[in-house]
């Protein structure tokens, strides 16, 4: 399996491409910084570019089974980013020759009951709500789109934590997954083991899902 990962620098990212080289995968990680990527592995490749300039990163991804997306404004500050991002990869991918896109989206979008949405409670906290509104519009840009990609864009529960890997997880739809509890949370390592799940098996094309214990 050959993957291009874009965000390898990042929290869940960097998890995503830890669970990709534990399984023998082929993995391009392509970062603004090479400098902040301290993982050295014969499988993988770092690449400097950056997702908003297709130049930069086209020609790196050529031939990977799937490109894999985590990514986040929060360096940066510009929540807009987020959906312009998104529209980037679905124009671009297939100038690459790449089918396939798995994205880490969010889990604000998410609904708790028939057109309620997580990012609509009111103790949902403001500090988040930028980063939730730009993966909500990146999943309205995903829903919209035409271009020849099969994307899965793939919330997490409402609390993702570190944690350990224990390989178990339920996948859901477009509503919030909770336990017996009531609450709805998972690992860092397990989302990483149910994205790459997804992209072994290649369902959920087209598709918004969730994960969650």
């Amino acid at each position: 399996m050959k993957i291009a990962l874009f965000g390898a620098t990042g929290h869940i990212g960097h998890a995503i491409l830890d669970e990709a080289l534990s399984r023998g995968y082929e993995v391009t990680a392509i970062v603004r910084d090479p400098s902040r990527l301290a993982t050295h592995n014969a499988h993988l490749k770092v690449v400097t570019g950056d997702i908003a300039k297709p130049d930069s990163w086209v020609d790196a991804v050529r031939g990977a089974d799937v490109v894999v997306a985590s990514i986040s404004a929060r360096r940066d500050g510009n929540p807009d980013s987020i959906p312009a991002n998104a529209v980037t990869l679905l124009d671009h991918l297939s100038q690459a020759g790449v089918k396939r896109l798995v994205w880490v989206g969010g889990a604000g979008s998410l609904e708790t009951a028939p057109g309620v949405r997580v990012i609509d409670d009111p103790h949902f906290p403001d500090a988040w709500k930028p980063e939730a509104t730009g993966q909500a519009k990146a999943l309205d840009a995903f829903r919209a789109s035409k271009a020849d990609v099969e994307w899965t864009y793939i919330s997490p529960a409402a609390l993702i934590e570190d944690g350990a890997r224990t390989g178990k997880y339920r996948v859901g739809g477009d509503q919030l997954l909770v336990d017996a509890q009531g609450k709805s949370h998972i690992t860092v390592p397990d989302y990483a083991v149910a994205l790459l799940d997804r992209v072994e098996k290649n369902d959920a094309r087209r598709q918004r899902i969730t994960v969650a214990y």
